[in-house]
C-alpha cells in the first residue's frame, strides 16, 4: 500500500528530476558550445583587430615621414621660388637698363644722322673740303693705322655687350700680334658688324 504509493512517488520524482538533470546538462553543454564559439570568434576578431591596428600605426609612422619629407621639399622649393623670383626680378631689371641704353643710342644715332643729312651740314661739308680734283692721297703708316684702330676698339668697349666685348678682345689681340696683317683685323671688324 503506502510504501507502495511513496516508493512510486518516489521514483515520479526521480525519474523527473534526473529529465530535468539530463535537460539541464543538455542546455547547458548547448551554451558552454555557444559561448565556446562565441568566445573563438571574439578571439579572432580581437586578433583582427589588433592587426589591423598595428597596420594602421605603420602606416600612420609612414604618413607621418612622408609628411615630414614633403614640408622639407615644400620648403626648399618656396626658397628656390623665391630665389628665382628675385633672380628674374634682378634680370628684368638690367634687361629695362639695356633697352633704356639702347634706345637711347638709337636716339642719338638718328640725331647724327638727322644732322649728317641735313642740307646745311651738306652746304658746311661743301664749303670745307676742296673740290673732288684736289683730294691727295695721303700714306698712312702701318703703325698709325694700328694705333687709330686701338683707340678706336677702347672707345667702342665701353659700350659694348659681353658678346661684342669677346670680339672686340679678338680683334685687339690681333692689332698687337705681329704675325697678322691689318687686313685680318679689317676681316674680324666686318665679321663682327
Amino acid at each position: 500500500g503506502i510504501l507502495k504509493t511513496m516508493q512510486d512517488e518516489m521514483l515520479a520524482d526521480y525519474n523527473a528530476a534526473t529529465e530535468t538533470e539530463e535537460s539541464a546538462i543538455k542546455v547547458f553543454d548547448e551554451l558552454m558550445a555557444a559561448k565556446t564559439k562565441e568566445k573563438t570568434l571574439a578571439s579572432e576578431a580581437i586578433e583582427k583587430k589588433t592587426a589591423r591596428v598595428a597596420e594602421l600605426g605603420i602606416a600612420l609612422a609612414e604618413k607621418a615621414n612622408d609628411l615630414e619629407d614633403t614640408q622639407e621639399a615644400l620648403a626648399a622649393d618656396q626658397k628656390f621660388v623665391a630665389n628665382l623670383e628675385e633672380g628674374c626680378a634682378k634680370k628684368k631689371a638690367e634687361w629695362e637698363e639695356r633697352c633704356k641704353v639702347r634706345s637711347e643710342e638709337l636716339v642719338a644715332l638718328a640725331d647724327t644722322i638727322k644732322v649728317l643729312n641735313d642740307d646745311d651740314a651738306l652746304e658746311l661739308f661743301k664749303s670745307t673740303l676742296p673740290s673732288a680734283s684736289s683730294f691727295v692721297q695721303m700714306q698712312v703708316s702701318t703703325a698709325s693705322a694700328k694705333a687709330r684702330a686701338v683707340a678706336a676698339l677702347k672707345e667702342g668697349m665701353r659700350f659694348a655687350g659681353v658678346s661684342d666685348r669677346a670680339r672686340m678682345d679678338t680683334i685687339f689681340l690681333a692689332l698687337h700680334g705681329k704675325k697678322v696683317g691689318f687686313e685680318k683685323v679689317i676681316q674680324l671688324i666686318d665679321e663682327m658688324v
